[in-house]
């Protein structure tokens, strides 16, 4: 987004804007192989309004994970709740994975997983922040999996964490094979076999819990 130079007064920019294309730039690249001349040159901005704006480039860097969360996550804690099965909730996240992973026109991958691969040892805060962020999605996924149990959605005994830590493990590979050039197919068709364990522990008819609606008797 270029600077707009207006007579009599500051200059500006879209601050919206920005953080939308440093999130494109951090995905893309990583965060470490984006240097402050990359994000100067893609906001059209110079180095201290970025530093005036944002603060520092990690910053920025956390406003952008936040703005891809609002746009591309899955794992929030309202979404999860309101979920009305967990088996299609688990669906949604793997098959839409495999959609946004392989869109045209944007970085390939989940941003999440990949733009702290490989860190230096200066940039060990912005991978453990990436690294508390995918655990923290995943104990939200572990979270709704318990209630699943508890209402007779999936069977009893499932492992509701290790269940969960499986998705989680599924998805991080997806990221990677998009990043390797998978295509859609072939991702889709990771996320069918992924489904197939997840149904081994969907309760049938005999472990779901009695429908107790009421029952209206006409005559």
């Amino acid at each position: 987004m270029k600077e707009i130079r207006q007579r009599g007064r500051p200059r500006t920019f879209d601050r919206d804007a920005a953080i939308d294309a440093a999130m494109l730039l951090f995905w893309s690249r990583g965060y470490d192989t984006t240097s402050l001349a990359d994000l100067t040159a893609e906001l059209g901005i110079a180095p201290a309004s970025l530093y005036a704006a944002f603060g520092s480039k990690e910053q920025l860097f956390r406003e952008a994970v936040e703005r891809y969360r609002e746009k591309y996550g899955g794992f929030d804690p309202a979404t999860l709740s309101a979920a009305h099965r967990a088996r299609a909730l688990i669906a949604t996240l793997l098959q839409g994975a495999a959609t946004a992973y392989t869109t045209a026109g944007q970085p390939r991958g989940c941003m999440i997983i990949s733009a702290a691969a490989n860190c230096s040892p200066d940039s060990a805060g912005v991978e453990r922040a990436l690294r508390d962020t995918r655990r923290t999605n995943e104990a939200h996924l572990a979270k709704r999996l318990e209630r699943a149990v508890r209402d007779g959605e999936l069977r009893r005994g499932t492992n509701p964490r290790a269940l969960a830590k499986f998705v989680a493990t599924v998805l991080q590979g997806m990221s990677i094979q998009a990043r390797d050039g998978a295509d859609r197919s072939a991702l889709l068709a990771v996320a069918s076999a992924a489904l197939t364990v997840v149904d081994a522990s969907v309760a049938g008819p005999r472990h779901a819990r009695p429908n107790r609606r009421r029952v209206i008797n006409d005559d």
